[in-house]
């Protein structure tokens, strides 16, 4: 028989053994916090700003304006170098003084003066009616569209997306306009470019160039050209959606594999952003989403950025994904603004973006300030 001292003996190196056994297991299977497990929030509900940066300013005034957007509480800045790594190098340094995250922010596949992009006209969206972004874009001189299902087009935007991605220092890639031309205006637009969409026009539905149409054909057995209504097409439109989700994903894995997150800059919430654009972004691989929701735009009022940010919040759940409700600042009084944030903050964003730096009254900034203590 053993005795009493024994058996405790015995059972205290057993409960040593199986704890000690679980702690290396854990120890083990845990990943550490990497690009593909962080958060983007770390604080309780974080402020953006979106800006633009010209390469011809100086440091001191860059110094001077990431300065403010600190004081105010910013924590996060969004910098569209126009795609430039040595601009964004530039500027890093100058944003970690203030403690500001930096994001590098692009505009994907609209590329308005890409140089390089100019000398391949072959790249370039086509329409239904057949005109291509590069000679006759629609709506504005600045809509050069590339086209998503084309090898060539597809890899020059990626090496874009993988140069900023290697700069030290930058949080995340952000992507903009990420999708394919507004087969749909915000309604609140419409008048401006005398224009009525009550069906999908063929001025404005892309892409029907021959490398999407043969794709598609040899896919689904039958031509988008040769569609009566394309619109009722359900392959027709999962196959361009699917195109910018490819982009996407190809792009998460090049920032992942830097060390960098991916952020994106989307249409109001999912249902409408299918609609519109052709952008489904809630079954995208991203870290984290700044709908714009610019209730200004669609004739909305300022409750509508609660609903807008509650449904994507909705349609994003079981996701890793973060949602940042973006806001048009211009225009908008304080307190309009203050009932903004509280919208978004109160139905389940983790942050706001204000859209742009610049563009912020000394007004606003005092209801931006306030917001952190509530």
């Amino acid at each position: 028989m053993i005795k009493q001292t024994n058996l405790l003996k015995i059972l205290a190196l057993f409960i040593f053994v199986i704890t000690t056994s679980c702690d290396l297991k854990k120890e083990t299977t845990e990943p550490n916090t990497t690009a593909s497990t962080a958060k983007i929030s770390e604080e309780a509900f974080k402020l953006w700003t979106w800006i633009t940066a010209e390469k011809d300013r100086t440091d001191k005034s860059f110094d001077e304006e990431f300065e403010k957007y600190s004081k105010n509480g910013i924590h996060a800045i969004l910098i569209n170098t126009y795609g430039d790594p040595a601009l964004l190098t530039r500027l890093v340094p100058i944003a970690k003084k203030y403690n500001l995250e930096v994001h590098a922010w692009m505009f994907t596949m609209n590329r308005p003066g890409d140089k390089v992009a100019e000398q391949h006209p072959e790249w370039y969206a086509v329409s239904r009616d057949g005109k291509s972004c590069f000679d006759e874009p629609p709506y504005v001189g600045y809509y050069k569209w590339l086209c998503p299902t084309r090898k060539e087009s597809r890899e020059h935007v990626l090496s874009l997306i993988e140069g900023l991605a290697k700069v030290d220092g930058v949080t995340s890639f952000h992507l903009d306009y990420i999708r394919y031309s507004d087969i749909y205006l915000p309604i609140g637009l419409l008048p401006k470019y005398d224009l009525k969409q009550e069906v999908e026009l063929p001025r404005y539905d892309f892409c029907y160039c021959d490398v999407c149409t043969s794709e598609f054909e040899k896919e689904h057995h039958k031509n988008p050209k040769d569609f009566s209504n394309p619109a009722i097409d359900m392959e027709w439109k999962n196959f361009r959606l699917n195109k910018i989700k490819s982009i996407v994903d190809e792009a998460y894995k090049i920032t992942h594999d830097n060390g960098k997150l991916l952020t994106a800059a989307v249409f109001p919430y999912p249902e409408m952003a299918d609609h519109m654009v052709r952008q489904r972004w809630d079954k995208w691989n991203v870290d984290a989403v700044l709908p714009m929701i610019y209730n200004k735009f669609y004739n909305e009022e300022i409750d509508w950025i609660g609903y807008a940010t509650k449904q994507g919040v909705e349609d994003l759940k079981g996701k890793n994904t973060e949602l940042h409700t973006g806001i048009y600042v211009p225009e908008m009084t304080s307190e309009q603004l203050k009932e903004a944030i509280y919208q978004a903050k109160s139905n389940g964003a983790k942050g706001v973006s204000f859209f742009d730096g610049p563009a912020i009254t000394d007004a606003q900034w005092q209801v931006i300030q306030e917001s952190q203590n509530h």
